[in-house]
């Protein structure tokens, strides 16, 4: 069998194909790596910086927000100016703002900080899927995003131990210090990086913005949107309440909670791989389809055997996180797939439902139900089975992808090249 290269049209001089999926995966974690590493340190920042708890909350929950409203401003401007530029000028932001955060006395500018870092960071997100779409196409570009999110998975995995570590070296100061160094790793890599857009967007800078609008006109792309975006829910109402699931409810050590936390991270890792592999044989309608059930089906495990153990509930969530990794390489490969141009736009608005999605599933999850377990099952079972029931309507309204079977061993030889 004759070797399958990547693309010829990553034409990457300095960074070549590995060099520009790495990159692509840095990007792609930039909110991980922002928000996870530094969690450890939190209780210690309130003490040293004489904040309340709810102060200090405000610096993940501000830059949650500044990330989701950033991208939809350096999406359309990249479309317009280009990739390379918008993600420099955004890294240069990050890399300030990460810097202030570490030299910073005061929680109200530890929280203005934490902004300004977000909207650089938002430059980051707003590209990486973009320079996906402009460099690869078809099913080249979805074995592509399984091997970046596989890589930016690692990322929540490693950064709370990886934060953890840290302390036992530095203060929380360092830990912005460490993110000040991976921004610095990431602006170098945009230095070497070819600018990848072949057609920029023309006409007044306030026309760029109103390309946000005329993405949502695409009915096919905005049903899909809205429908993968219901994971996101139930995915980040768990990130959000396991901490108190595992150490309140389940009365379990901080070192335990993270050894469950880093169980389930590695799982999810795995799934984009999964994905490649089964990609082989069904067609990834099937597969997502199937991956709604088995959310569907994990939901009820958890409302009806997940508060008898820690060790069961985790087993009983597991297929659900799993399902949802398994999901993300087609999902965003068929919501590229629905627009030929606007591409940053599209990606803004992807990933700023996604975000939204999961801020309401965090807030919902806070509540104060009295089982969260069951409180987080329902919702699990909620929108996995609307997502059941939506999914044959809005594909009839899609771009449809094309079988994959003569495709797969291509795909296989080049992640194994990746």
């Amino acid at each position: 069998m004759a070797t399958t290269q990547l693309p010829q049209e990553t034409h990457q001089k300095y960074l070549h194909a590995r060099g520009l999926i790495i990159l692509i995966a840095l990007l792609s974690a930039f909110v991980p790596l922002s928000t996870d590493l530094y969690l450890p340190a939190l209780p210690v920042m309130g003490k040293n910086l004489q904040a309340p708890t709810e102060q200090i909350n405000l610096t993940l929950s501000a830059f949650f927000v500044l990330y989701s409203v950033g991208m939809l401003v350096w999406g359309p401007l990249s479309d317009r100016y280009g990739r390379k530029p918008i993600l420099l000028i955004g890294l240069s932001v990050y890399v300030l703002a990460s810097g202030l955060c570490a030299v910073t006395s005061s929680i109200t500018a530890l929280i203005a900080f934490r902004a300004l870092q977000a909207v650089g960071g938002s430059a980051a997100g707003a590209v990486a899927s973009a320079i996906v779409k402009d460099t690869f196409s078809g099913r080249k570009r979805e074995s592509v995003l399984a091997v970046v999110q596989s890589l930016a998975m690692l990322s929540p995995a490693v950064a709370p131990m990886f934060g953890a570590l840290l302390l036992n070296f530095t203060n929380w100061r360092g830990i912005f210090w460490a993110l000040t160094g991976i921004g610095a790793m990431a602006l170098l890599g945009g230095l070497l990086l070819e600018e990848t857009i072949q057609e920029r967007s023309t006409g007044a800078l306030l026309h760029s913005f109103t390309r946000l609008g005329k993405v949502l006109q695409n009915r096919g792309f905005t049903m899909l949107m809205l429908l993968f975006s219901l994971g996101s829910i139930s995915g980040l109402a768990f990130i959000s309440a396991s901490t108190y699931i595992y150490q309140d409810g389940f009365g379990l050590s901080s070192q335990a909670y993270s050894f469950y936390f880093a169980v389930n991270a590695i799982c999810l890792i795995a799934g984009p791989m999964i994905y490649l592999r089964i990609s082989r044989r069904f067609h990834a309608e099937t597969i997502i389809r199937v991956c709604f059930l088995i959310s569907l089906a994990s939901g009820v495990l958890m409302i009806l055997f997940g508060n008898l153990a820690p060790y069961i509930f985790a087993l009983c969530i597991l297929p659900s996180s799993v399902a949802g990794s398994i999901l993300r390489p087609p999902s965003v490969n068929l919501m590229l797939e629905q627009q030929k141009g606007n591409t940053g736009s599209m990606v803004s608005v992807m990933s700023c439902t996604g975000l939204l999605m999961g801020s309401l599933g965090m807030t919902l999850i806070s509540l104060g139900w009295g089982n969260t377990i069951i409180a987080l099952g329902t919702m699990t079972v909620l929108t996995a089975l609307t997502s059941t029931l939506a999914w044959p309507v809005v594909i009839k309204q899609a771009h449809r992808l094309p079988h994959p079977m003569h495709l797969a061993a291509e795909i296989e030889v080049q992640y194994d090249r990746v």
